[in-house]
């Protein structure tokens, strides 16, 4: 066991929330990797703890990360340092920082705007900006889409739209329901998602979202497994709903990566658009995270009929869970980056 490279599995537990020994719900990444040879690590990180699990970090060859953007009030930006840290001294993390920074925000969105799968995406840098120019964005008379620029399971994502004098908001964090205020009482609650000197996204609201959302779960460069949510957050609610009289998001089905729906999809993700993405980002192919995903809802039918996709987010800070088709590719990855 000594000459095995060490592959540490990392993931927040919070002080007086410790769960059992072993990997929890990553016993299935810890097993994949052990049958392509790899030593794994359980790493439960917590700030309070941190010198300890930094001082595991620099005993082992590899680390994957599994952490929220935001977790109880806190965020990364000390296990952030701390990766940067631990890269420097020559083990491998996964997502690094950079990563997260490069494609792991919603800011992503307004980047690729360009590309086939953007749209009419707008960025707000400042609070004031957003006083400034939201009131004509909603004025278009179409909802729209904010998104804070991290956070993840819907947090500082809301829907939009001019009623009367005010404005029809649904924040999309499951249990949220629909809320009728002023444009000026909703531009204070949004004011915390600028803090650090973080934007907001302002996404046009995509019509066929209640046809359901394709998740592709990819490895390095290459699509592992799909997940598809036919109702999902912000889910068409009726004319007439109330706070809570609103469709709640629905179980994500998970197939393998040779499901015949998403094939169309997953060319064009692997030929053309990542590959664009990783120019965008200025990336090389190995700088991607060993384990990623991205968020595609339907966008208009050409004139074949054939559907085309909208970009809605691409996660990367903590992928979980996913399709068993993609366990065996990533232990290979990991395998490989470390040139075993």
């Amino acid at each position: 066991m000594a000459n095995l490279h060490r592959v540490a599995l990392l993931w927040r537990e919070m002080p007086g929330q410790e769960g059992a020994a072993g990997f929890g719900r990553f016993a299935g990444v810890a097993e994949a990797l052990r049958a392509m040879g790899l030593q794994p690590e359980p790493c439960r990180y917590a700030e309070e703890a941190e010198d300890a699990a930094e001082a595991l970090l620099l005993g082992v060859d590899a680390v994957l990360v599994w952490v929220n953007p935001i977790h109880e009030g806190r965020d990364r930006t000390r296990l952030d340092a701390m990766l940067r840290r631990v890269a420097g001294r020559g083990v491998l993390v996964s997502a690094h920082p950079d990563a997260i920074l490069a494609i792991g925000t919603k800011e992503v969105l307004y980047r690729t705007r360009a590309l086939p799968w953007g749209g009419d995406v707008r960025l707000y840098p400042s609070h004031a900006a957003l006083c400034a120019e939201l009131p004509a964005s909603l004025d278009a008379g179409m909802p729209r889409v904010l998104k804070q620029n991290r956070g993840h399971s819907g947090l500082g994502v809301w829907q939009v739209e001019r009623c009367g004098d005010g404005v029809r908001v649904r924040h999309a964090q499951r249990g949220s329901g629909i809320e009728t205020l002023s444009l000026a009482a909703f531009l204070e609650r949004c004011r915390p998602y600028f803090d650090g000197g973080a934007p907001m996204i302002d996404q046009a609201f995509v019509p066929r979202l209640a046809e359901g959302m394709v998740r592709l779960y990819l490895v390095g460069g290459l699509v592992q497994g799909f997940g598809h949510q036919a109702v999902n957050a912000l889910y068409p609610a009726a004319a007439d709903a109330g706070l809570g009289d609103v469709p709640q998001p629905g179980p994500r089905l998970y197939s393998a990566v040779d499901d015949p729906r998403f094939q169309y999809l997953r060319g064009l993700v692997e030929r053309d658009w990542l590959p664009r993405l990783l120019a965008m980002a200025g990336m090389a192919a190995e700088a991607l995270p060993v384990l990623w995903d991205m968020d595609f809802l339907l966008g208009p039918r050409d004139g074949e009929g054939r559907d085309s996709y909208v970009l809605c987010e691409i996660n990367v800070s903590s992928v979980s869970p996913f399709p068993d088709s993609a366990l065996g590719p990533l232990a290979a990855e990991v395998a490989g980056r470390l040139q075993i």
